[in-house]
């Protein structure tokens, strides 16, 4: 791919060669790409990109993935999940090692999008690998200096599904920020916190009250998301103030 002119820089939606400077396996079936982007014109925490694949025969294949770095720092970073009947994560996963390089494009979108200007409270409520745009937040709060209070809740099967465990215990740990997590299938020896998915009393317990008017980013598979944000209107939050994305369980 040839670079661009001098003194111009390409569109978002150009395909761009990544540099992939090193992995790191945050769960036995996920893994952290960190990546060199020539002419990478910036993101906003929340925002995601396209990755191609090309095969030998010419077969393309392309899946979005959100971003997990803070717009501060210096290295993209996209945290991937596996699907092991996906065309594109396995790779990415499993097969993708320092010094390779991957096509993408982006950064995309503008709707699940949170900038420390705009401040808090944050309701950040995510399911399992919908962790990662929300993660995005939390280091550009805590990298632009934010004093934003967040609350963040974490649903996951059990605690090898923890990703990013060890930075979020130091994330819970910051001034302002409360980070709590349910397991819905094995909660770790001698846990005594919430062990069920995500439901109303929970919210209440965890979340914001409605009229603290939570800046609220809910991320995972279709059937949570659409359940968390349909409790959290019936509690009594303001609908334009929950923001929604969400992914399907295949195709990846």
């Amino acid at each position: 791919m040839s670079g661009a002119a001098a003194g111009t820089q390409r569109p978002r939606t150009a395909w761009r060669l990544a540099d992939v400077l090193d992995v790191v396996h945050e769960t036995a079936g996920a893994a952290t790409l960190v990546l060199d982007v020539p002419d990478w014109p910036g993101h906003r925490a929340g925002q995601h990109v396209d990755v191609r694949l090309t095969a030998d025969d010419g077969y393309q294949a392309q899946r979005s993935y959100s971003i997990a770095s803070a717009p501060e720092e210096a290295r993209l970073a996209l945290t991937v999940e596996r699907l092991d009947d996906g065309e594109v994560s396995p790779y990415l996963v499993d097969d993708v090692h320092s010094g390779d390089q991957i096509e993408l494009r982006g950064p995309i979108g503008g709707w699940f999008t949170w900038e420390a200007a705009q401040g808090g409270p944050l309701l950040l409520i995510a399911g399992g690998s919908g962790l990662v745009p929300l993660m995005a937040m939390l280091r550009h709060r805590r990298l632009a200096g934010s004093d934003a209070a967040a609350r963040l809740l974490l649903s996951v099967r059990s605690a090898d599904d923890v990703l990013y465990a060890g930075e979020l215990d130091a994330v819970g740990a910051e001034a302002g920020v409360t980070v709590a997590r349910t397991f819905t299938r094995r909660p770790p020896e001698g846990w005594t916190g919430p062990a069920r998915r995500v439901d109303r009393a929970m919210l209440e317990e965890v979340g914001w009250p409605p009229a603290a008017r939570p800046r609220t980013f809910v991320c995972g598979p279709t059937g949570f998301v659409e359940s968390v944000a349909n409790e959290l209107v019936a509690i009594g939050h303001e609908p334009d103030r929950i923001r929604t994305e969400r992914f399907g369980a295949t195709g990846g």
